[in-house]
Formats: C-alpha cells, structure tokens, sequence
C-alpha cells in the first residue's frame, strides 16, 4: 500500500477541536501518515475537495464547504448500499451520522452510542463531535468560515427543517446555503457506486394487513378534508409501504420500496422504477385505464417533480410532512420545487394511522413474537449446552445462529437489523455490532443479544443479556436493577393523556439508584412487518413531543447498564397498549401495557431478594405465559431440549419473603445447572404445568 502524506497546520486548542481520538495520539503540528484503508479514505476526502472546487453551482463558484447528512432522498433511517455515502467518504459505519468537508479540516457528529465505534473507524483527518453537543453544525461552519462562503449540499437529502436552520444560523455571518443537485459524493465514487437496488414489489395480503388500501385512503383523505388540503406529498418510504399494502426488497431489513406518493381527492400517482410494474401490481393498485380518484396511476420515479410542479399551479393547499419524532419531514428538495404560499407544513396523517393497528395487526405481532420467542429459546439453549461442552463459538457465528434460526419459522422474511452480539467489554457499548475486524470468542462472562426479526404478520425486537460461567454480585445486583425498571414499565396502569417521556423516570430509576445511566430512550415505537423504529412513541426525558399512547400501539421497553470497559446489560420486550375498560375521574381511559415479547430472563442474574411482592407476581406471570404459549409450540415443534431450556429458566420465583430471605441468610442462586439438572427440573416442570 502507498502511503500518503498531509501536512496539518498548527490550530488554536479550542472546545471545536472534537473529542479526543485515541488512535490520533500525535501532535496536530506534525506530518500525519496515512496508510492502508486510511491512505484510501484520505484520498476520497481529497478527491470531494478537488469537486468542491470544479463541481459548481448555477453561478460558476468553488464551494467552501460541503454538508453531508447520512440520509437518502426519502430521509429513510436505513439506507441501501448505493446511498451509503458517509460509508464511503469516512469508513464510519453507524447509522447515525452527519458529515462536513472543508478545504482544511472535516468534522463528523454522531450519537453518543456510537463515539467509540466512530473513534476507531475514522483516520484523523478527522474531527469528531457528539451530537447535541457544542460545537452544532452552523457552530463549527461560523467558527472555520468567512463571510460570503458558500455551503453546498445535495437538496435531495437534506431535511428541510434542518436546511432551514442551518440557512437561518449562517446568515448572521453572510454564509450562503447552496444547493447542489449533483450529488459531489457520487462524483467522487463514480463507476464504483454500487447499483440502486430495484428489487420486486409485492402485495402485503389482506390477512396480514387487516384493511384494504382504498379505505387506508379514505380515511386521509377525511383527515386532508379536515385541514382544508388538496392533497399531499408522501416521501417516507414506510408511509407509502403502509398506505398502499405493498412491501418491497429495497432497502436492507425494512421491506420498503423507492418511491414517492401523491394523495389528492381526486387522483393518487405514485412514482417508482416502472420497470418492476408487474400484472398483480397493477390489479391490487386498480392501474388498468385508471382515470378515478379510487385506482393508482404508476409513473416513472424521475417524473414526480415535473409532476409536482405542474400540479401545484392548480393548488391551494398540499400536506408537505415536517419532522415528527423519528421522521424528518419531507426534503428541501420538496420544498424548492413548490410555490412557498400551496405549502402547509404539519406531521403526515399517516403516522398516527399506522401506528395505531388494527385487530388484524395486533393478533399478527402477538403470534410473531411467540414464533421469535421459540426462535431464541433454540439458539440460547444450545450456546448453554455448547459453552459446558467447550465449543468454540464467537460473537459473529452465534449472530448467524440467530438469524438462521428466525428464517425458519412461519412467515419469516429475515432480520429486521443487524443481530448484535457483544460478549466481555463490548457489551458495554451500547451499539456495538460484531465485524471480522472486532469478532472475540465468547468465554465466561457477559454476552449481551439484541435482535429482531421481519414476518409477514409482525415485526419484533429483543435484547437478553446473558452470563456464561459465574456471575459477580456486581453483575447480579445491576441485571436486577434493570429488570425492575423494565417490570416497573410494564406493570403501569394509566390515564390516556400521559406523555409517554412522563414514564422514563419509572425504567430509569432503578438504574439512577446506582448513580449510572444509559445513553439511549427507554422505547420506541414498532411497526408491523415495517420499520423496527416507529414514530409517534419516543420514551426518552429528553424528548419534547405531545404526542400520547393510543390502544394497539405497540413500541419498546429496553432499559439498560453499561459500565464502561467493563460489562454491558440491556434488556428489551415489546409491549402492546391495552385497553383496561375503566375511566379515570377527568374521563380520561386507563391503559395498561401488555408484554408480547416472550423470551426468559436469565436466572442466574436475577436476586430475588431485590424484588418487591408484585414484581415477583409480575415475573411469575410473565413466566407462565411463556410456558404456555412458546412452550406449547416448542412441543409442538419436538425442540424438546429447547423445551426443557426454557421451563428451567422460567421456573417460579416465591413471591413470599422466606425466614432465610429476611434474616439476610440466603443468597441469589446463580450456580450454573448441569444439562442433566436442567432437564430434570424441565421434566418436573412439565409434568406440573401441563398435567
């Protein structure tokens, strides 16, 4: 490999500096070396450099700056290989991310979960900075520009909420926002871009959806009619997967296709690649000779801003979505393809349809998860039994164990996110995902699993923290402070009008006992066979949104420990809002939550003596349902040693506080079982449970 030289001028030490990098230990006045995968990343950021001077805008002028977000023209959370250009530039491979290149210096800002992971995959040509944190963006481009700079960007993936700002920020100093609509990125990567993914669409069927498309539409359309709108723009991928019962192969692990969607009284266009138009597309859409507001023209995915405006001179009004909890609103490109004066800005309807789901749906997520719970009793009983034996098993292996072992259960459609198994030290980072460059062999200590799986009827998700071998009482004592939030959260009756970042406090407090935190929300909401991460629902005391609990929400519980280089501990079920039939005095309805997530909890961690009475009652029923709903399909399935696995970890915790117990005698028993124990207790169990 060649190696490259880039000589860094001396800087004045300031907060804009970024976090300190481990690997980038030498002083910033010294010629820094670039070999290997670094060597080829510098040169992408020179190669971006040398565009921002020849690549130019309507107005012929070098950039002085380029803004790179980690979105694609949809805004989407998760992207296709072709739209992975902060990949590209950087090396950074975490999902959050937001990029600036200028002629000397270039700074990336990410979330809190992934400062470590981005610290030891970026070369020191760069700065790095926690987003949320001083400097912001507008703050870094202010301090390192003068005045009548120009800063680019590709319009099409920038959310228009955040060019705004950004444009509203630099002004105060006469910096330009420019748009760019060739993508400088893309430039540099050149024939090498991987081809956009142009995968089948396909019909999502009745029997999973639960209501037809025209009438998903009529009910937004009675939502457009109510604030007075001509129609809307749909640009969330997800949103048009929902509204039109269809699901595509597009995008990685959520089952979306390309497109945009126009919604007006009177017509519905959607626009996608035509040549992946199919006779059954077009008969679930009612395509054929369409000329009726209740069929879909199909149009080519390029046409859609001649469309936009051409149509928009016979508006008054268009929906054009804004950020809204997970989604950021429809992009600047939307917005300067529109008159300024049609544009109503508000949240798409269609979130607060979507995540409400029907009887259908709900009945759907409920036997998915049962299917997944059987799924991870398979794989999570052999790692115990392999472990004892002395198999060599590692962090990437048992993750291709798990998602195999999803694939093969009814109506599965893969993984709904990279599976993530961190053993030892990396469990105490909150995002780690095993890679040939980090994968360990797993040993005696902490294994932290976070997975979901895709299926036709549902989406799931899981995170189960376990321990091979002996654990501390330190690691006892904080996976039971954990497991109390999650029961605390689960347990909660509650009026209908309560802010869903009002019941942080409850998950957290267990883990704010002991003077520690954790660095993401406590939940989120879940879609069916959708995105994993679902608007409305937020559980974070960060979070500032109005938005409340509905019945058939479902979204996640996943408090969590991490105790830096040391040991990690997350725990997560998915949880169903129910509704319990009483009324609160003001009129309000009490809600309670439901678990559908069914996977046991590890034994040998919990201390029972920690537990108050109605936790343990909670944990015993929690337990019986998992015996009678994945223990009958385990049965039924003859995973017999799976079986007996499970009864073992489920088996009844005295809600009683025994004499030993309050004298402070007894201790948390955590001695690992042999398999012939095991088996013997399962057996017992069994004979009590199903006789």
């Amino acid at each position: 490999m060649g190696i490259l030289l880039a000589v860094i001028g001396p800087t004045v030490a300031n907060e804009f500096q970024g976090i300190r990098r481990s690997k980038c230990q030498q002083s910033r006045d010294r010629t820094q070396i670039y070999e290997g995968v670094d060597n080829v990343l510098m040169k992408r950021l020179q190669a971006l450099r040398t565009e921002m001077r020849t690549r130019t805008s309507t107005q012929s002028a070098e950039l002085d700056a380029y803004l790179l977000p980690m979105y694609d023209e949809h805004q989407s959370q998760y992207l296709m290989e072709s739209d992975q250009r902060i990949r590209f530039l950087t090396g950074f491979t975490g999902t959050i991310g937001e990029a600036v290149v200028l002629h000397r210096s270039a700074a990336i800002w990410t979330d809190e979960r992934y400062i470590e992971q981005a610290d030891q995959e970026l070369n020191c040509a760069w700065r790095l900075f926690r987003t949320g944190e001083r400097p912001s963006v507008a703050e870094y481009l202010l301090s390192e520009l003068s005045p009548e700079a120009r800063v680019g960007a590709d319009p099409q993936l920038v959310p228009h909420q955040m060019w705004k700002a950004l444009e509203s920020e630099l002004n105060a100093d006469y910096i330009r926002m420019v748009p760019i609509n060739r993508n400088l990125v893309d430039m540099v990567w050149g024939g090498r871009r991987p081809a956009p993914r142009s995968g089948a669409i396909k019909v999502h069927p009745m029997r999973f959806a639960g209501e037809r498309w025209d009438s998903k539409v009529a009910r937004l359309r009675a939502n457009l009619t109510a604030m007075r709108c001509d129609g809307m723009i749909v640009t969330s991928l997800t949103e048009v997967a929902y509204l039109l019962n269809l699901r595509g192969t597009d995008i990685p692990h959520v089952p979306v296709f390309k497109a945009y969607l126009l919604v007006t009284h009177r017509e519905l266009l959607l626009y996608t690649n035509t040549s992946r138009e199919t006779l059954g597309l077009k008969n679930h859409l009612k395509a054929h000779s369409c000329h009726n507001e209740n069929c879909v023209q199909l149009r080519d995915y390029g046409d859609v801003w001649r469309d936009l405006r051409t149509l928009a001179q016979h508006w008054h009004r268009l929906l054009v979505p804004t950020a809204v909890v997970f989604d950021t609103g429809a992009s600047e490109a939307i917005h300067a393809t529109l008159p300024r004066n049609i544009v109503f800005e508000r949240p798409s309807p269609i979130i607060f349809l979507r995540a409400q789901k029907n009887q259908v749906e709900r009945q759907g997520m409920r036997q998915a998860h049962i299917r997944d719970g059987v799924a991870m009793c398979e794989v999570l009983s052999r790692l115990e039994e392999r472990f004892i034996a002395g198999d060599h098993i590692t962090e990437l292996s048992l993750a291709r164990e798990i998602d195999h072992a999803r694939k093969t259960q009814n109506n599965s459609e893969g993984i709904a996110f990279p599976t993530s198994v961190a053993y030892g030290v990396h469990s105490s980072r909150p995002n780690y995902t095993p890679s040939n460059r980090t994968n360990i062999e797993l040993s005696e200590g902490m294994v932290l699993v976070d997975s979901g799986g895709q299926y036709e009827d549902g989406t799931t998700e899981v995170s189960r923290t376990l321990h091979l071998g002996e654990p501390t009482a330190e690691q006892i004592r904080a996976y039971t402070n954990v497991l109390i939030g999650m029961i605390r959260l689960s347990m909660l009756t509650f009026p209908e009008n309560l802010k869903p970042a009002e019941l942080d406090a409850l998950a957290r407090g267990p883990v704010w006992g002991s003077m520690n935190d954790y660095p993401h929300g406590t939940g989120h909401g879940i879609g069916s066979y959708s995105s994993v991460r679902e608007s409305p629902i937020s559980i974070s005391y960060t979070a500032k949104q109005r938005f409340t609990f509905k019945e058939g929400y479902f979204f996640s519980n996943e408090p969590g420990y991490y105790k830096n280089g040391a040991f990690g501990i997350r725990l997560e079920n998915v949880l169903e809002v129910v509704d319990t039939g009483k009324m609160h005095p003001t009129g309000y309805k009490f809600l309670a939550f439901q678990d559908v997530t069914l996977v046991p909890f590890e034994w040998k961690l919990i201390d029972r003596t920690l537990l108050s009475v109605p936790e343990k009652k909670w944990l015993n029923d929690y337990n019986a349902r998992i015996r009678q709903h994945v223990g009958s399909e385990l049965k039924r399935k003859h995973k017999m040693d799976a079986f007996y696995w499970m009864m073992n970890k489920t088996r009844h915790v005295p809600e009683y506080v025994t004499e030993a117990d309050y004298n402070g005698v007894s201790k948390p028993q955590h001695n690992r079982l042999s398999i012939a124990s095991a088996l013997t207790i399962g057996i017992l169990l069994t004979r009590f449970v199903f006789n």
